[in-house]
């Protein structure tokens, strides 16, 4: 869709150098990418790591996750189908791009595009302001979708045991 729309679009492949492998399942866990989401650009030493390994920063993660809860909605569901409809390598950027609020504008909410691109178009950047926002909705969502589990764990006696 965006190359289709005229912006410029690099493969994740081809920015890590790695091809996308295991059937699709392993495109964005890179240390290229995260290194690239996580550096704190204020840092030196994070600065002088980046550097050394090639790490170039990534400052606006957009993610649209699998519709996974959709998908696990369906009747007559099989497995195969359910498993391969859990998004890993999308939560783990955003999760990443959220935790570097700092530096990276994440962005998960189709609701959100037109403000952002706004803002960017207007100020080049993003505000502070915008990003952290943005980043409590990640959690917010990552949270979200943790709670039943924990809370089913905790309310069955199921507890474990840390140690």
């Amino acid at each position: 869709m965006l190359r289709e729309s005229g912006v410029a679009v690099k493969d994740v492949s081809e920015f890590t150098g790695w091809p996308e492998m295991l059937g699709g399942r392993v495109k964005t866990l890179h240390p290229k990418v995260h290194g690239g989401l996580l550096f704190r650009r204020n840092h030196a030493e994070d600065q002088k790591q980046a550097a050394e390994h090639g790490i170039a920063p990534i400052d606006l993660v957009v993610v649209n996750l699998y519709p996974f809860e959709a998908t696990a909605a369906k009747s007559g569901l099989k497995a195969e189908e359910l498993i391969e409809n859990i998004d890993i390598g999308g939560p783990t950027m955003l999760r990443s791009a959220a935790k570097n609020l700092e530096s990276v504008t994440v962005v998960t909410d189709p609701t959100d595009y037109d403000r952002v691109a706004s803002e960017l178009e207007t100020n080049g950047d993003t505000s502070l302001a915008t990003r952290l926002e943005l980043a409590r909705k990640v959690f917010c969502h990552y949270f979200a979708l943790r709670r039943p589990y924990h809370y089913g764990t905790r309310t069955s006696g199921r507890q474990r045991e840390s140690g």
